[in-house]
């Protein structure tokens, strides 16, 4: 089963994550800051992987630890589920479009955190939330899911449409990669004999 469950607690978050990667895009996200709710449901949407996220954490500073711990707890979750990989994609990619905006994913789920951001918001919030802690949360999932992560920005000029676009276009990448390989069968995909 690829299942997990993290609990991750700080002196500033509360946060648990459950995660089934071969679910539906079910999806119950609530972690007090709503534009990051949406955009979690986006990623649950349309990676076809059911998510819980509970977080409660310190938004009477921001919400900054929040958005960074998700991340953590989202991260050490898919890595969980992922198990030693076998038979999976591992690589994923899409270019998506919403509107005036166009932003572009790849991925590798090489165990080897890196993150490359090409990503600029016209505004710096969204509503209240801060634009910059896209980048932050994709940080964090990369890092503590030790993926290789690309995210490009194509063009777009309204800051909504681009965050949102990078978010489904990381939830199409990611549905690919963690996706099993009927021609892989049980086998790793690299040849080191191991991820």
């Amino acid at each position: 089963m690829r299942q997990a469950k993290i609990h991750r607690k700080t002196a500033e978050t509360d946060v648990s994550v459950a995660i089934n990667l071969d679910g539906t895009g079910q999806y119950e996200c609530q972690t007090g800051v709503g534009f990051f709710d949406h955009m979690l449901d986006q990623l649950s949407r349309h990676a076809l992987i059911d998510l819980t996220v509970r977080a409660k954490g310190d938004l009477h500073i921001d919400d900054h630890h929040t958005v960074e711990d998700c991340g953590i707890a989202l991260g050490q979750a898919l890595a969980q589920a992922l198990g030693d990989k076998r038979g999976i994609r591992r690589y994923g990619h899409f270019a998506l479009a919403m509107d005036d905006a166009q932003v572009n994913c790849a991925l590798d789920l090489s165990g080897r955190p890196f993150l490359v951001w090409n990503l600029n918001f016209p505004t710096a919030k969204i509503g209240t939330f801060d634009t910059e802690l896209v980048r932050e949360f994709c940080q964090a999932l990369a890092t503590h899911g030790g993926i290789t992560l690309h995210v490009d920005l194509v063009h777009g000029i309204n800051s909504h449409h681009i965050a949102e676009a990078a978010f489904k276009s990381i939830a199409r990448a990611l549905r690919m990669a963690v996706e099993h390989d009927p021609r892989m069968g049980d086998a790793l995909p690299s040849t080191k004999g191991a991820l």
